[in-house]
C-alpha cells in the first residue's frame, strides 16, 4: 500500500454541508459510529461497474471516505488513488488497505482543487459526493473534475435521486441537473443516466439514486 500527498490547503472554506451541519466532514468519523454515507462496504453499483471491468486505470475516487469502494477496485488490478478532506477517514482507508494487502493511495485534497494533485485519470468515480454541493460548489467541482479527467476519460457518478421521497439528508438531483453540470460547454458528454441504489450505513436496501456515465470530451 504506497500513499500519496495531495495539497489540502488548511485554509480552505468549508462547504455548504459543512456550513449546514456546523461541523467539518471529520468530525463524521470521529465518534466511532459510521456516518450516514458510509455503508461498511463498496456500493452494490461499484462492485457491478468492478466486475464488467469499467474502472480503466489510474482511477481517482473523489471523496472516497473510508476507502471501501476504491478498494473494490484495486482489488480489480487496477491503479486507484483515493482523495478526501476528512483526515480520519483517510486514515481508516489506510489501514484497510494494509489489512487486506492491496495496493491503494489516500490522499488529502480538496474536491475543488483536484489539479494540485497534478495527476491525470482515466477513470473517475464520484460517490455520494456531487449531491452535497450547492450550485456554485457544482461548478467550481466540475470543472475541478475535468482538469484530471483525460480526454476520453469517464466519470461514475452515483448521487441521491429526485424519486427519492422527502426531504431528509442531501438534496436531490434530477437528471436535468446532471445533464446541465455536465454539459458539452463544460467539456462532458453525459452518455447514460439510470436509476440505481445508493446504500447508507442506516438502509442496507438504499435510497433511490441515478447513477451516471459521463465522458470526458
Amino acid at each position: 500500500m504506497s500513499e500519496l500527498t495531495g495539497d489540502a490547503d488548511g485554509g480552505r472554506r468549508p462547504t455548504s454541508h459543512e456550513r449546514a451541519s456546523g461541523q467539518p466532514w471529520d468530525e463524521a468519523y470521529r465518534t466511532g459510529e459510521p456516518a450516514p454515507w458510509d455503508a461498511g462496504r463498496p456500493q452494490p453499483a461499484v462492485e457491478r461497474l468492478a466486475g464488467e471491468g469499467a474502472f480503466t486505470g489510474p482511477v481517482l475516487d473523489a471523496g472516497c471516505g473510508t476507502g471501501e469502494n476504491a478498494l473494490r477496485i484495486a482489488a480489480t488490478g487496477a491503479p486507484v488513488v483515493g482523495v478526501d478532506i476528512a483526515e480520519t477517514a483517510l486514515s481508516i482507508a489506510r489501514e484497510k488497505a494494509r489489512d487486506r494487502g492491496l495496493d491503494a493511495e489516500f490522499a488529502l485534497a480538496d474536491a475543488f482543487q483536484l489539479a494540485r494533485l497534478g495527476r491525470t485519470f482515466a477513470t473517475v468515480l464520484d460517490c455520494g459526493l456531487f449531491h452535497t454541493f450547492d450550485d456554485g460548489e457544482r461548478r467550481e467541482y466540475v470543472e475541478s473534475l475535468a482538469a484530471v479527467t483525460a480526454p476520453g476519460g469517464r466519470l461514475f457518478l452515483l448521487c441521491f435521486s429526485d424519486a427519492e421521497p422527502g426531504d431528509w439528508g442531501p438534496r436531490r438531483i434530477t437528471r436535468q441537473e446532471l445533464r446541465a453540470a455536465f454539459d458539452r460547454t463544460h467539456g462532458w458528454d453525459v452518455l447514460s443516466i439510470a436509476p440505481d441504489r445508493l446504500v447508507t450505513s442506516f438502509d442496507a436496501d438504499g435510497v433511490q439514486a441515478w447513477l451516471a456515465a459521463i465522458q470526458r470530451v
